[in-house]
């Protein structure tokens, strides 16, 4: 007589026996994958708009505890950008070093419009580049004024002070790194008008400048390419939303929310010091 060489198919009582469980638990199904899943597709909606968040910035931006972010990150394999390409650096070659001091590495900035840093980057656009130059407030991270140019000039980087400068009162100092455009006399004076003193890192020391470095780098990659937008037009309307994003919506790592929510928190606070509220006073 022939055997079947398969099995005959087991009771839920049987089973349930076997593994040493209650027939019930074979009815279960987990919540968790299911829970795990809504949660993915959640903060997959905050990865399109912040696409250089991490878990701990989109657990500040879903106010969910960050070991679980971590976890379904790790679960569906979901990472944020992290591809960088070597920064362009623009060198002035051949020139003797200024003497003016780097005053970011003598002072402690506990408050804003203290110290502005000032730098500029390059876009590939079709063949040429585009330039784009910045003003930081050090303590608050906000940028404060911004120019756009075909050449990297003293234009540029006086364009991107005075910008700055018509809705933002002057710093004490800014600092900069020794390029041609910041070493110029109409640079300088332009300093001097303000009463901003000057400051520089040493040469070849980028890392000096590092807050305005690190910003270019996480910019461009939000950003996208350049060339993802067919006119001059388009691509400046891009860059100032994505500045106005940085500021006003991209959590900042070190801060906690955004540069511009973190300043405006700032100045309350220094606001009810100097002028706190005082209790009704009944009158005699």
């Amino acid at each position: 007589m022939a055997v079947n060489s398969l099995s005959p198919a087991k009771s839920k009582k049987e089973l349930a026996r076997q593994l040493g469980v209650s027939r019930q638990s074979l009815y279960y199904k987990p919540k968790l994958p299911a829970k795990d899943l809504k949660l993915k597709n959640e903060f997959e909606k905050v990865m399109v708009k912040h696409k250089r968040y991490g878990h701990k910035r989109i657990a500040d931006e879903m106010d969910i505890n960050k070991k679980r972010i971590l976890r379904v990150m790790k679960l569906f394999h979901l990472k944020p950008l992290r591809n960088r390409k070597p920064p362009f650096k623009l060198e002035d070659k051949n020139q003797t070093p200024m003497t003016i001091p780097n005053l970011m590495s003598e002072t402690i900035i506990e408050e804003p419009r203290i110290a502005y840093a000032s730098d500029f980057t390059y876009l590939p656009y079709f063949g040429k580049f585009i330039y784009l130059a910045t003003i930081e407030d050090v303590f608050t991270r906000e940028i404060l004024g911004w120019e756009i140019s075909t050449r990297h000039n003293t234009s540029l980087v006086s364009g991107a002070l005075q910008n700055a400068l018509q809705y933002y009162p002057a710093s004490i100092f800014i600092h900069s790194d020794q390029g041609s455009e910041y070493r110029s006399k109409i640079y300088q004076a332009l300093l001097k008008y303000f009463g901003i003193k000057p400051s520089m890192s040493q040469k070849a020391s980028p890392w000096q400048n590092g807050k305005q470095e690190s910003f270019y780098s996480e910019f461009k990659l939000e950003l996208g390419h350049p060339e993802a937008y067919p006119t001059l037009g388009e691509l400046v309307e891009a860059i100032a939303k994505q500045i106005h994003y940085y500021n006003h919506e991209r959590i900042h790592t070190a801060l906690r929310c955004p540069p511009a929510v973190f300043a405006a928190k700032f100045i309350k606070i220094q606001k009810n010091l100097i002028f706190p509220e005082t209790s009704n006073i009944q009158s005699v």
